[in-house]
């Protein structure tokens, strides 16, 4: 290692090592003074059983109302969120979400209405219920949606759970879905939840669907397929009409999971190219909060053969009025204690009321110009594992880097240092230690500039100093955390440390 080099470590190294104080305890400080009781004080025995009462005083903090307010906000600063600064984390569209949408989502004639009123208390919120359920399916194409599901997974789970039903009810000896190689997780996950068999289909040379070798897979014993459209390396799939034909032809369904909608909403129908099924993420298509174990939402459009299987309850309407339907003879039974994750289909109303039709489309096509405008920018030393054009995203392998001693993940928490979340490493499986770029179409052009300088400075620093690379973060509040020690020895419990 040179000089330079070792210099520049030991730099990052003092300002990595500069403390960040979470314990704060002044003995005497106080923020508050209560005023005296009007009330007689009564006897805490009175109020409480003994089983009930702490035996010990707490051990809480002396600390005065500035350091309470400083210790919060710099908390809040800690975390890395998409209203700090560009959060590109590929295939989960982590886009900034319009302020606007919060404010209407909290209203309290809105945000304070119990799940469990009766319809004739709510016609308001059953009206927008409705109402948002028809405009989404016109958007995917698709004749019924269901809100219920709360997140991606769940809508994955309802979606392979109507394969089921619609198969059961035509006695259909169906074993199989096919899943393509690319596929997220949770797909073949879900397939196996529901009782089906996993068929993995290989994709080809060019990043697509291999459709000679979904026909070798063509039989009845397949009950449908999952498919990711646009897929996980940036792609759309030019020939998913042809590939449902396929799976039509042996009564099978198309399942289209639409984790990547972000790229067709308003110039593509995923019901127009002969998906039966698909799922909406409203936390990601349709920008609200998105993260950290949730919240989400994640609606579930059918054709209307389908229609019939859908969770209970559901909202119809009858002349001017709107009512539940709690019992339905065919359906797959409920999905969620009520309807869905309301607060998040609130605010995913307000943004595609605000945006309409057309903007719908200028949002799709904001997303494809900055996936190929980064893509381009980074090109030298990020080349993208497949051609484009490309759609939310692309794809590039940093294994050239092995030979300098680094991997991906390295890459990842150096971008930390720049202020910079990282895309997602290591998936898709069929493109070893990749980098996946979605830059989504909230960020400006100079916000996208500035993120290709920290890629190409990455790039020359794995090439001249790759050990500024193996030992990064440097300047984040915590240096790099033992990941897999911590998902199996879990600590769920804060205690106060010893003095």
């Amino acid at each position: 290692m040179d000089n330079q080099c070792e210099g520049d470590i030991l730099v990052r190294k003092r300002r990595k090592n500069v403390p960040v104080i979470f314990e704060k305890d002044t003995p005497g400080a106080a923020g508050y003074r209560l005023p005296p009781m009007e009330v007689p004080r009564k006897d805490p025995g009175t109020l409480l059983p003994g089983a009930t009462r702490r035996q010990v005083a707490a051990h809480l903090p002396a600390v005065n109302e500035p350091e309470v307010v400083r210790h919060y906000i710099n908390l809040s600063s800690l975390n890395h969120h998409v209203d700090k600064a560009l959060y590109p984390l590929g295939s989960c569209t982590m886009k900034y979400n319009p302020k606007i949408n919060e404010e209407l989502s909290g209203r309290p004639d809105l945000a304070a209405l119990h799940p469990l009123a009766p319809a004739e208390a709510c016609q308001g919120m059953l009206e927008l219920l409705w109402d948002f359920s028809r405009e989404l399916a016109a958007v995917v194409g698709m004749d019924e949606i269901s809100l219920h599901p709360a997140a991606g997974a769940q809508g994955e789970m309802l979606g392979i759970k109507l394969v089921r039903a619609y198969h059961q009810a035509k006695k259909n000896a169906k074993t199989t879905i096919l899943v393509p190689d690319s596929a997220h997780g949770t797909n073949p996950a879900t397939v196996r939840l529901v009782g089906y068999d996993v068929e993995e289909v290989a994709s080809g040379p060019d990043g697509r669907l291999d459709l000679d070798r979904l026909r070798s897979r063509i039989g009845l014993h397949v009950a449908g397929i999952m498919v990711t459209n646009p897929n996980t390396v940036g792609l759309f799939e030019t020939r998913f009409q042809e590939m449902a034909d396929l799976i039509h032809s042996v009564d099978g369904l198309v399942y289209m999971d639409g984790a990547n909608l972000n790229a067709l909403v308003g110039l593509v129908r995923p019901g127009d190219i002969g998906a039966d099924i698909v799922h909406i993420n409203l936390h990601k298509t349709f920008s609200t909060p998105h993260g950290g174990g949730g919240p989400g939402s994640g609606p579930v459009g059918v054709k209307a053969a389908l229609a019939r299987f859908l969770p209970v309850p559901r909202v119809v309407k009858e002349g001017d009025r709107f009512r539940w339907i709690e019992e339905a003879p065919d359906s797959v039974g409920r999905l969620h204690p009520f309807f869905g994750n309301v607060g998040i289909i609130l605010r995913a109303y307000a943004y595609l009321r605000s945006l309409g039709p057309e903007g719908l489309a200028e949002v799709s096509r904001g997303a494809i110009v900055n996936a190929n405008y980064l893509a381009k920018q980074v090109e030298d030393d990020y080349p993208a594992s497949h051609p484009g054009p490309f759609l939310h995203e692309f794809v590039t392998s940093l294994a050239w880097m092995r030979k300098f001693g680094v991997k991906n993940i390295d890459a990842a928490k150096r971008l930390l240092d720049d202020g910079f979340h990282a895309p997602t490493v290591s998936f898709p499986l069929i493109v070893p230690d990749c980098f996946m770029i979605e830059p989504t179409e909230t960020e400006s052009r100079a916000s996208l500039d500035s993120f290709a300088v920290s890629l190409r400075n990455i790039a020359e620093e794995a090439r001249s100093c790759p050990e500024v690379l193996a030992t990064s973060p440097h300047w984040t509040p915590v240096g790099r955390l033992d990941e897999a020690g911590a998902a199996r020895a879990l600590k769920l419990r804060w205690e106060w440390p010893s003095r």
